[in-house]
């Protein structure tokens, strides 16, 4: 496990974007966090690191969204509004997941049921008595990832 403390969003999108910059075919990572915490922030981040250049939203209504013009295909997910696991059957989750790419999935909690073996999980917290912008960010299970 390892703990990793940013204090601007600049810099929680420079982490994740070393963190893309290392990223393996078939990566899996689940984000935890409150709304606000900076999730998207790191997924932006973990894009530019893997060379993509279109703007990446979270795909709250669309649950995934691929990209395919970095070093890696790039799945990202938001399954805060899926109702049961089911739905992520109906998208073929297990292609991306198994894949060659690089998937992040926001709000991963809400879905533990399918998470592969080698999933990472990256919870981000706030301490707002650290400052409004401080961000506790914890790193763990699947492949182990390098701090730079």
């Amino acid at each position: 496990m390892q703990i990793i403390e940013t204090f601007s969003p600049e810099e929680t999108f420079r982490l994740g974007q070393q963190f893309g910059e290392q990223a393996c075919p078939g990566q899996v990572c689940a984000l935890v966090g409150d709304l606000g915490v900076g999730k998207t922030v790191l997924t932006q981040g973990i894009a530019e690191g893997l060379g993509i250049r279109e703007p990446i939203t979270s795909p709250t209504f669309t649950i995934v969204q691929a990209y395919e013009g970095g070093r890696l295909p790039f799945y990202h997910f938001d399954v805060y509004r899926i109702a049961d696991v089911d739905e992520m059957e109906e998208i073929g989750y297990e292609d991306y997941f198994y894949g060659q790419g690089v998937s992040i999935i926001e709000w991963g909690n809400l879905v533990p049921e399918i998470l592969p073996g080698h999933c990472m999980e990256i919870r981000i917290e706030k301490d707002l008595e650290q400052g409004f912008d401080y961000r506790r960010i914890t790193i763990s299970g699947g492949t182990e990832w390098r701090e730079p």
